[in-house]
């Protein structure tokens, strides 16, 4: 099937109009924080109390953001070419990580966190979001990711 759009690649069927998929999955990897982020902030709470708690939740609002970013970044990617989308997969993968890492660095310099308690919640928000998320897509629980 050949295609007028430039971002499509011949012999697939696309879908209609923008679909921004990748920005969708972003939004609701970062929607299901609220189910993350009570236990990590509340473990830390009672760990280290208040700076443990807010910690934390600055940890998990990073890879909140993280994850809200990908989806755009690739969204937009995608729309341009196939090439680009790949290069922003890889790339801005390692591009994001690198910024969680000066984000969490930088906000430990301006104002005083417990640098533990974001260090950890961040990577297991992390883990624990992707993971959900990539089980939710492979089941087919996120019905707005639907084309027809």
């Amino acid at each position: 099937m050949a295609s007028d759009r430039p971002d499509v690649v011949t012999g697939y069927e696309s879908a209609p109009g923008p679909a921004d998929i990748e920005a969708k999955i972003g939004m609701a990897t970062a929607r299901r924080v609220v189910w993350v982020a009570p236990p990590l902030i509340l473990i830390y709470g009672l760990i280290s109390g208040g700076l443990g708690a807010l910690s934390a939740s600055i940890g998990v609002a990073i890879v909140a953001a993280n994850f809200v970013i990908a989806g755009f970044l690739l969204s937009k990617a995608a729309a341009v070419s196939l090439k680009l989308y790949h290069a922003a997969a890889l790339v801005g993968f390692l591009l994001r990580l690198t910024l969680i890492m000066l984000v969490m660095l930088v906000t430990a310099q301006v104002i005083e966190v417990d640098r533990m308690a974001m260090g950890i919640s961040a990577v297991v928000s992390y883990l624990v979001l992707l993971s959900w998320e990539a089980v939710a897509v492979s089941r087919g629980e996120t019905k707005e990711l639907e084309w027809s």
